[in-house]
């Protein structure tokens, strides 16, 4: 089985409070009464031959729906993380506004409830959030925490 590989873009605002983080809590049955450790930044699956920051572009229109329009050269590259299950994120990081009550993630199907033969579809995303540092900690995938720390470096002052 070959390991799967993902690509996002973790958006980022800085404000007098200090920086916030964009995170999203995934859609579904599954996911529905899980909050700490279960959001995540924006991504998708990379399709054979695409380039993983083509796909963490696309990614971030279909996860939000009114994602904010960013250039390839706004991009900062926080590298790659392996998630508990193997599946191994690729991602860069945006400053850019979104406001979550403008969410309109794509769908999914999934038979639901199991084995009943009904087809249901659901939100790949069914919320979005700007979370501050600690709180962002506390919501996000536990190996994807690894990003804020690299964007906290990125914003960091020289010397600093």
């Amino acid at each position: 089985m070959s390991t799967k590989h993902s690509a996002g873009i973790l958006l980022y605002r800085v404000n007098g409070g200090g920086p916030e983080f964009l995170l999203v809590h995934p859609g579904g049955p599954f996911w529905k009464k899980r909050d700490d450790g279960a959001w995540t930044i924006p991504k998708g699956q990379i399709e054979d031959g695409e380039d993983p920051r083509d796909c963490a572009l696309r990614e971030l229109g279909e996860e939000l729906g009114a994602a904010p329009e960013l250039a390839p050269r706004e991009l900062v590259e926080l590298g790659s993380i392996r998630q508990r299950a193997g599946k191994v994120v690729e991602a860069w990081a945006a400053e850019a506004e979104f406001d979550p009550a403008s969410l309109a993630s794509n769908t999914f199907s999934l038979e639901w409830p199991p084995r009943s033969g009904q087809e249901r579809q659901f939100p790949e995303v069914d919320r979005a959030e700007w979370f501050g540092v600690e709180q962002a900690r506390r919501k996000i995938l536990p190996a994807q925490a690894d990003f804020l720390d690299r964007v906290l470096e990125h914003l960091r002052p020289p010397g600093g």
